[in-house]
């Protein structure tokens, strides 16, 4: 898994303006079944796929965390929001709590998360691949591909499926 991973970004480079054009066709016009398709896709590479064996979200980039989000995981710690917030995030460039570095901070040795039952939103519903009307978030999309080795595997299946 760490031969793909480090692979990954050269790899989404490299089919980066095919996905930019497929992504702007797809945006102009979408599939009926877009949804159902794209939750197959999700579905099927999550069968193949173990996120523990690549934790790279986890490693190289931050979620935003909600202010629900901020909430339910003071409560885990016992601790007051405004706490959690200064012993873990800051705010960046668009006003969004972020953690303050990466890896992340609840990331363990083994790629687990200590926050799992808890973790953010945007935690749980990566990579995004099975969200509904998909072809929304194609910048977002683009940017995972990179990251996640399921996000650009489905991808290529979508292209295949969908062309």
């Amino acid at each position: 898994m760490d031969e793909v991973i480090k692979q990954l970004p050269k790899k989404a480079a490299e089919k980066h303006k095919e996905n930019k054009k497929f992504f702007t066709k797809l945006k102009k016009r979408p599939p009926k079944n877009l949804d159902y398709v794209m939750q197959e896709l999700h579905e099927a590479e999550f069968q193949r796929t173990d996120c523990l064996d690549c934790a790279n979200c986890c490693k190289t980039t931050g979620p935003l965390f909600t202010n629900n989000d901020i909430e339910r995981i003071a409560k885990f710690f016992r601790m007051k929001p405004k706490k959690f917030i200064g012993q873990f995030l800051r705010v960046d460039e668009d006003s969004d709590y972020v953690l303050q570095e990466v890896p992340c901070t609840f990331l363990g040795a083994d790629n687990l998360c200590s926050i799992y039952d808890v973790r953010p939103k945007a935690c749980r519903e990566f990579p995004h691949t099975d969200r509904k009307k998909f072809q929304q978030i194609s910048n977002l999309t683009m940017k995972n591909v990179a990251i996640c080795p399921a996000a650009f595997n489905i991808v290529e299946e979508m292209k295949k499926k969908l062309a």
